[in-house]
């Protein structure tokens, strides 16, 4: 388990740092708000084609390959920021990088489900959700800032943490196990209702990743909200674990849900005037964001692994992944484009009530656990 901690440090580091100053970057040589959306759309696009892949990938040149490749290709392609900020070169980029995080996604949760006793997984769940979620507190918010004041090129080098990643990926190929195929099929049906709250959930908070920094100046308080989102995020993804082993996961869902949409809300009351941001309603829609952005991740993985059995662990990471990156680049597409045909406030507001809408799968889930 240490050893998934320390890659997942350095390689979600990369993510991290990179999120908010990738689109900045193209925003820098020439792009829009909607050509800014679409760095993370294609990243996180080429991501989740790259899970669906994983479970061919591993069968075909194992853990050890696999692994590293992942790392290196979050990695290496980082470097060539420094030669163009043009939009297609960043996009190309992106796909690239999107390519080894979708590898290293899928892995990790696997590897959690695989190293750790089912009594104990929220536990572990919420150790690697804490490795997950410190980066971004240190570097989603911290990164647009050291863009904007000291150099982009700072940042990527930053964004080339993931080669470090290297050595703990060849320690955790000797413990990677590939299941055989399994006669049954994965119980994908019990799967989506999982996926679905974390898509709507991760859509709004890619919406707040991508675009804080472009919807509220000055870049001080733009990195004290991310800050604060992603500081409360870890504190929650971490202590959801705990709740989880001892009450049950499901019952936690609705009310995130619905603290969600509260935050959602809220944030967009608060840049409803660009020229004048409410602080304090941004920062407190932050935090109810936070809240909900980290436990939710928590809960849901738990949901998802509790539903399959050992053979299917595969499936659910695939199908967890999916939904959270493709809720983050929904965040960053849709969003973006509604903010360019709108304004920032009316994309949060839509924001929001896609997250209500998931309600009532938080409340079947509450219901079924009675």
């Amino acid at each position: 388990m240490p050893a998934l901690l320390i890659l997942t440090a350095f390689c979600f580091t990369g993510y991290a740092s990179l999120l908010a100053v990738a689109p900045l970057w193209a925003v820098a040589g020439g792009a829009g708000v909607a050509g800014a959306g679409f760095v993370n759309g294609v990243l996180l696009l080429s991501t989740i084609l790259t899970q669906i892949c994983v479970k061919q990938i591993l069968t075909r040149f194992g853990w050890r390959l696999t692994l590293i490749g992942g790392a290196l290709l979050m990695g290496l392609p980082t470097g060539g920021f420094v030669l163009s900020n043009d939009l297609w070169a960043v996009l190309l980029i992106s796909v690239l990088r999107g390519i080894g995080f979708g590898i290293i996604t899928v892995t990790g949760t696997l590897l959690v489900a695989q190293l750790v006793a089912p009594e104990r997984r929220g536990q572990a769940v919420g150790a690697y959700g804490l490795a997950v979620a410190v980066p971004q507190v240190l570097f989603t918010a911290m990164g647009p800032w050291l863009a904007e004041e000291v150099a982009f090129e700072v940042v990527f080098v930053i964004g080339m943490l993931p080669i470090l990643a290297v050595w703990p990926a060849w320690l955790l190929a000797k413990r990677g196990q590939t299941h055989p195929k399994s006669s049954t099929p994965a119980p994908y049906a019990q799967l989506m209702r999982p996926m679905l709250i974390l898509l709507a959930l991760t859509l709004c908070g890619g919406a707040l990743l991508t675009f804080m920094p472009q919807m509220v100046t000055p870049s001080a308080l733009s990195m004290t909200a991310l800050l604060l989102l992603t500081l409360t995020a870890a504190a929650t993804r971490w202590q959801a674990g705990w709740l989880a082993d001892k009450f049950g996961a499901k019952r936690f869902v609705w009310p995130s849900i619905f603290i969600t949409t509260i935050g959602m809300l809220l944030v967009g009351l608060a840049v409803r005037d660009p020229a004048n941001t409410h602080v304090w309603l941004l920062l407190t829609g932050a935090v109810v964001v936070g809240i909900s952005y980290g436990g939710l991740q928590n809960l849901t993985l738990t949901v998802a692994l509790q539903s399959v059995k050992p053979q299917h662990y595969g499936s659910a990471s695939t199908v967890w992944n999916v939904g959270f990156d493709a809720g983050t680049a929904s965040g960053s597409v849709l969003i973006g484009a509604i903010a360019a045909g709108t304004s920032f406030p009316v994309a949060m507001y839509v924001a929001a009530g896609i997250s209500l809408l998931t309600l009532p799968l938080g409340i079947w889930r509450a219901a079924q656990e009675q």
